[in-house]
């Protein structure tokens, strides 16, 4: 699918003007017979099977039919939204927003989808503005080191005037490179670096940063599902700190994913140094905002702050007990993955978790959040001991 390329500019404005935005958003009439035909097959085929998906818990028939016509003005049609979730029926979600006016035109699938996912952020809800908190209030959640092998902080960011992976073009991803890789060479400081496209990329190079588990790879069914890996690797890149605790993703599922780690318990050394780097790209590339979602990327779990806290942990004693583990998670808004994240299992007993909410509170509450859950479960853990 090619699709128009058509700027989609900041919003700061009352909720009023909100409103009046996403009135004046295209919704255009999608009447071609094949993609309407692929629709009522795949809306079949998700309603017979048993996948514990969102998108077949709010596809109703009744959403189906009101959607199923309408398209946006990068010429997406509901099919776009949730291919990835009708060809992989053991999607959590199930649905990718291939432009941003997507979340307007198919707010009916999207809105109640965000709502379950981002724990009760209501279509009448607005995101708060960006606000990072007060840096020096997060601290090391493991001083002993005895729990925490490492700790992450990571965002996304779209570029402003672009739409989303599926409606690039090869001509955009190459442009949208240059545009990053220059600034982030420019970075200051321990965010100085280089920047690695995977166009030509040297093989000793690729071995070197697949050691150190820096690089993302083509494969990923579920955003191939989606159409998101057209031109590969045209436009794609990371770019690393020396240190190798800052590193950027250019183009893989978001424009950007800015990520800042190191090893052990250290929160707030990692995530002051995420902010550092989100400030300082953002001086030099503005980001694509929303009003009332706040920082727009390609997936609805990310929306809103779009930051993911995470800790690689080993907690043996809740461990054996799984569902305890998921139960005080639970309570904290903690989301427990496997050791590589979503749909892998736990090895050697080392689990990843993060933060699950991602909207209608700020960065830094976001954050929080995250270390207050991670605080309790290790105490938790050495009561057991």
């Amino acid at each position: 699918m090619d699709c128009a390329c058509l700027p989609f500019f900041n919003r700061v404005s009352s909720q009023k003007e909100e409103d009046d935005e996403d009135a004046r958003v295209k919704v255009l009439k999608m009447d071609d017979p094949a993609i309407l035909a692929k629709l009522e097959e795949g809306f079949k085929t998700l309603q017979g099977s048993d996948s514990k998906s969102l998108l077949k818990k709010h596809l109703t028939k009744e959403i189906f039919d009101a959607t199923k016509g309408k398209k946006t003005s990068f010429n997406s049609s509901l099919l776009d939204v949730i291919q990835s979730g009708v060809a992989n029926l053991d999607s959590g979600v199930g649905v990718y927003a291939p432009d941003a006016d997507s979340y307007s035109v198919f707010s009916d699938l999207f809105d109640p989808i965000i709502e379950e996912y981002h724990v009760g952020f209501k279509k009448t809800d607005k995101h708060p503005a960006c606000d990072f908190g007060d840096l020096d209030s997060y601290v090391n959640v493991d001083p002993e080191g005895k729990y925490v092998i490492s700790t992450r902080t990571r965002c996304g960011r779209s570029l402003e005037g672009y739409p989303f992976n599926p409606c690039l073009t090869e001509a955009q991803y190459v442009e949208m490179e240059k545009k990053v890789s220059t600034t982030l060479t420019g970075l200051p400081g321990e965010l100085k670096g280089t920047y690695y496209p995977l166009t030509g990329m040297a093989k000793d190079v690729q071995q070197k940063l697949i050691d150190d588990h820096f690089l993302f790879k083509e494969g990923d069914r579920f955003l191939q599902a989606a159409n998101a890996c057209r031109y590969w690797p045209s436009g794609r890149g990371i770019y690393h700190n020396d240190d190798k605790t800052f590193l950027v993703w250019c183009n893989e599922e978001d424009h950007l994913r800015i990520i800042s780690m190191q090893p052990g318990g250290d929160l707030g050394q990692v995530y002051r140094r995420m902010v550092t780097a989100v400030r300082e790209i953002e001086k030099r590339v503005p980001f694509s905002h929303h009003d009332r979602l706040g920082f727009l990327t390609f997936c609805p779990t990310n929306l809103g702050t779009t930051i993911r806290a995470s800790v690689h942990i080993k907690l043996p004693k809740l461990a054996a007990d799984k569902a305890k583990l998921e139960e005080i998670a639970g309570k904290y808004n903690l989301q427990v993955r496997g050791t590589r994240g979503e749909h892998t299992e736990a090895e050697g007993g080392v689990y990843d978790i993060s933060n699950k909410r991602r909207m209608g509170l700020t960065e830094g509450e976001a954050v929080r959040e995250m270390q207050n859950g991670i605080l309790e479960l290790i105490k938790i853990e050495k009561s057991m001991e």
